[in-house]
């Protein structure tokens, strides 16, 4: 299985470098996808693997039983037609052999439905969490609207777009891998400049 993960790093890393701007005003536009998240969980991995042991073991058997039944109710047609049987046993043996010849032409989208149907079972508690941690911080920032990564092709001097999947990263608890923008600080925690008189040399106080 071909893994999909992080489809949009590329994109990704261009725009890490805006998200700390204006870090002292709340960002109104951000860029983040669930699915991309969800794929960066250590625990993905373990599904991942699932899937991977699933195609092989089960899709992969399941493919051998199409072929072999094809087989057998092939060898079944062409006897009953050497043996003159009734037309309605050879159409009812035409149309099985038909049926199983046609699940397996169409055996890659079959078969790719199933996997995305395991993959909702076994990753479901993982997009809870994700989005769980997606809506608190949803619920903390007044965002104007949220974009996928790749969405966002040109972001004009001056403007800031805030990357949400380290806000996710933080509240879920987890490390960021480097194309999500790990190791990139949030806006909240961006250091601030020390007001006038706060720190630093005292002020001299003139002699008289």
């Amino acid at each position: 299985m071909k893994k999909v993960v992080f489809s949009m790093l590329a994109v990704v890393g261009l725009l890490l470098g805006a998200t700390t701007s204006k870090a002292q005003t709340a960002p109104k536009v951000g860029f983040f996808d669930i699915e991309i998240m969800m794929q960066a969980l250590p625990e993905y991995r373990k599904v991942d693997s699932l899937i991977q042991i699933y195609q092989r073991d089960s899709l992969g058997a399941e493919y051998d039983v199409l072929n072999s039944e094809f087989k057998r109710l092939d060898s079944t047609y062409k006897i009953d037609s050497a043996a003159n049987k009734s037309k309605a046993i050879l159409d009812y043996s035409k149309e099985q052999r038909q049926r199983v010849g046609m699940q397996i032409v169409y055996w890659q989208q079959i078969a790719q439905q199933k996997v995305d149907q395991k993959m909702a079972i076994l990753a479901q508690p993982l997009y809870e969490r994700v989005a769980t941690a997606y809506k608190k911080v949803l619920d903390a920032n007044k965002y104007l609207v949220v974009l996928k990564p790749g969405a966002i092709e040109f972001l004009g001097s001056g403007n800031s777009v805030d990357n949400i999947f380290v806000k996710v990263a933080k509240e879920m608890k987890i490390t960021l891998p480097a194309e999500l923008g790990g190791g990139q600080p949030d806006a909240e925690d961006a250091p601030k400049k020390p007001a006038p008189g706060a720190g630093g040399a005292r002020p001299t106080t003139p002699k008289k």
